[in-house]
């Protein structure tokens, strides 16, 4: 729950945690401490306090060093008898299994479920954790107001953590590339820096476009709506994804939206008709993606105007229902005696 703190990403574990609160559920969340070591003893402490008395515990599941923490909290939630729900995210899960099979079929192996936000990571899962249900991401949409991109300006905008996997230094070589077209293109770049602020700041001077970027830093919710109010394009450069949240945002506030042909992307977005989409890396050809919305009006209108079509589908009242079937599943006798 580390997007409790200032500068770091709100998750989709918080966002639930309010929306089921709000919803009339009785849950407690762990941890918000920054720390990873602080952050697992309060994971191991509030277990240990809670599970007797909860009906199920939701493991947010992500890869990498996080994995440690999940497998100890469902571990405890066995040990205490409780339906262990495996909630996954992250486009780079499925490398992880492949790079760790017998781990990954441990930590999953007895819960009561596993369930994605893409059909794209339930579908590459599947041979290590079996069946999974798929609940989209929630995307509080009232909070973004829309406006329909009937023709756009270069104005592109950049908003993913400054790391590596999320290819920052492509959009200031895409930046370079459609200013040779329209000399006015300017692009703002936001997020949390992961060691990537020299790179794009050098590529920027190097490319000789160092004036017509911005670089933001990490937005809050009102600070991003503020600045895609700025913004008709958004560009999304990375080499590895899921279901970014990020990028439905931007479809429910009628950016049009050019985005790399990765992991799950090609699950969420439809080329030509809510995005255009373009192969990984390749500067070139997401280029003439933001020069053809430039050019063909009608085109940035159908992908402006598709954006909010998408984005209902992550709303949280049909995403509710999903959550709220799944719970009277796994716990027929409480929604009877409730």
């Amino acid at each position: 729950m580390v997007g409790r703190n200032p500068g770091y990403v709100t998750t989709q574990g918080e966002f639930l945690t309010d929306l089921f609160r709000e919803a009339g559920y009785d849950i407690v969340s762990t941890s918000a401490h920054p720390g990873r070591f602080r952050r697992l003893a309060d994971v191991v402490r509030t277990l240990w306090r809670e599970l007797q008395h909860v009906d199920a515990l939701i493991v947010e599941t992500y890869s990498g060093p996080s994995f440690v923490v999940e497998d100890i909290a469902s571990a405890l939630g066995r040990a205490f008898k409780k339906p262990v729900i495996m909630h996954m995210h992250g486009g780079a899960m499925p490398v992880f299994a492949r790079r760790f099979p017998k781990w990954t079929r441990y930590v999953f192996r007895g819960a009561a479920a596993v369930v994605a936000p893409s059909t794209f990571l339930a579908r590459e899962m599947a041979p290590y954790v079996g069946h999974v249900r798929v609940i989209p991401n929630v995307v509080e949409l009232d909070g973004y107001p829309f406006r329909l991109r009937a023709r756009v300006a270069p104005r592109l905008f950049w908003m993913r953590a400054f790391h590596e996997i999320y290819n920052p230094v492509m959009a200031v070589r895409v930046l370079s590339r459609v200013r040779a077209t329209f000399p006015e293109a300017t692009l703002v770049m936001a997020g949390q820096e992961k060691g990537m602020h020299a790179d794009v700041s050098a590529a920027a001077h190097a490319l000789g476009v160092a004036g017509a970027l911005e670089m933001v830093g990490f937005l809050d919710e009102k600070q991003k709506r503020e600045v895609a109010g700025r913004c008709d394009i958004f560009i999304n450069t990375t080499h590895v994804d899921n279901a970014p949240v990020g990028v439905v945002e931007m479809c429910a506030m009628g950016l049009a939206v050019v985005s790399t042909n990765v992991g799950g992307v090609p699950d969420l977005l439809t080329h030509e008709e809510n995005a255009l989409l373009v192969p990984d890396s390749d500067e070139a050809a997401m280029t003439d993606a933001i020069v053809r919305l430039v050019r063909e009006p009608a085109l940035a209108a159908r992908l402006s105007g598709n954006g909010p079509k998408l984005a209902a589908q992550c709303a949280w009242p049909a995403v509710h229902a999903q959550w709220d079937a799944l719970f009277a599943e796994l716990l027929p006798a409480k929604r009877e005696r409730d």
